[in-house]
C-alpha cells in the first residue's frame, strides 16, 4: 500500500504547494511511484505541473462529492513515474456541501483505498486552512510533512497545526504521525534564521528533518513553465534540495529491498531534464496564475 503523506500548514507563503509538487517528482525521478493530489481550491499544484484549470475535468471535488473514482480522476504528467489527481476552484463547494454528509471526514480516505496499491507515495496539497478539505487530507494520511519558513510567527502556526493533529489522532486517524518539520525559504544568513533553528531542533528533535530548502530563484520560475524544479533546472540549489529531501524520507520509509530497486535520484532528474528556458521569466511573468 502506498504511503501517503500530507502536506500541510494553515500559514500560506509558506512552500507548501512547492515542497508537494517537488518532493512527489524527485520520488518519481527516483523511479518510485509517486501521486500527486491537488487538494487545494487554488489548484496551484495542478498549475504548477502544466494543466489548466478545466471545470469538466475530473478532480478532486469529485472524489469527495463521491461522483467519480479515484482511479477516473488520475492524470499522467510530462515526468514518467508521477501522476496527478488535479484540483478546481469549484472544490471550495466540498466546504459547504459536505457539512451534513455521512463520514464527511472520511470521503478521501474511502476514495483512495481503489488506488493506493498502484503507487508507493502520495502526497497531499493541502490548503492554507484547517478547514474541511484539510481534515479530509489529514484523515486520509499516514503521517504529516510540515513546511515552514524560520521565523517567529511560523512557530505560532505550528504549534496550533499540532494540537490540531493530536485532536485528530484521538477522533479520526490514531495512526497519523508527524514526518517532519522542514525548512523551506532558508536564508542562513539571519540571526533569526539560525535562532529559530536552534528552537525547532529542541522542540521537535529529529522530528526536524535534515535538509532545508533555500530560497532560490529557479523554485520561484518554474511553476510558470508548468513544471517542477528537476525538469526545469536539475542542477538548482532548490531542485537538488528538494531532491535530498526525497532520499530522506525514502530512508525512513522504505525497506531496503525496495529503497535498493529504486533508481539513483540524480542519475534519473538528470536524464530527464530539457533544454533550460532560453528567457529568464520577468516579475509579471513569474506572478502569472494559468487562466481556468
Amino acid at each position: 500500500m502506498g504511503i501517503v503523506i500530507a502536506v500541510a500548514n494553515q500559514k500560506g507563503g509558506v512552500g507548501k504547494t512547492t515542497t508537494a509538487i517537488n518532493l512527489a517528482a524527485s520520488f518519481a525521478a527516483a523511479e518510485v511511484r509517486s501521486l500527486l493530489i491537488d487538494c487545494d481550491p487554488q489548484a496551484n499544484s495542478t498549475g504548477g505541473l502544466g494543466f489548466a484549470r478545466d471545470p469538466e475535468r475530473i478532480s478532486t471535488y469529485h472524489l469527495l462529492t463521491a461522483e467519480a473514482s479515484a482511479g477516473e480522476a488520475v492524470i499522467s504528467t510530462e515526468l514518467e513515474g508521477l501522476s496527478l489527481i488535479p484540483s478546481h476552484k469549484n472544490l471550495i463547494g466540498a466546504n459547504i456541501e459536505l457539512v451534513g454528509a455521512e463520514n464527511r471526514e472520511f470521503r478521501l480516505r474511502n476514495a483512495l483505498e481503489s488506488v493506493r496499491a498502484q503507487f508507493d507515495f502520495i502526497v497531499l496539497d493541502c490548503p492554507p486552512a484547517l478547514d474541511l478539505l484539510t481534515l479530509n487530507a489529514l484523515v486520509a494520511a499516514d503521517s504529516v510533512l510540515v513546511p515552514m519558513q524560520a521565523e517567529y510567527f511560523a512557530l505560532e502556526g505550528v504549534s496550533e497545526l499540532l494540537d490540531t493533529i493530536e485532536r485528530l489522532r484521538q477522533s479520526f486517524n490514531p495512526g497519523l504521525e508527524i514526518e517532519g518539520v522542514v525548512l523551506t525559504m532558508y536564508d542562513d544568513r539571519t540571526n533569526l534564521a539560525q535562532q529559530v533553528t536552534q528552537e525547532l531542533k529542541r522542540h521537535f528533535g529529529n522530528k526536524l528533518l535534515e535538509t532545508i530548502i533555500p530560497r532560490n530563484i529557479r523554485l520561484a520560475e518554474a511553476p510558470s513553465y508548468g513544471k517542477p524544479a528537476l525538469l526545469y533546472d536539475v542542477r538548482s540549489r532548490g531542485a537538488e534540495s528538494y531532491i535530498r529531501l526525497a532520499k530522506e524520507i525514502m530512508h525512513r520509509r522504505m525497506n531496503p529491498v525496495a529503497l535498493g530497486a529504486a533508481t539513483e535520484i540524480t542519475h534519473a532528474a538528470s536524464a530527464t531534464v530539457p533544454e533550460q528556458p532560453e528567457e529568464i521569466p520577468n516579475s509579471t511573468e513569474l506572478k502569472r496564475v494559468n487562466e481556468s
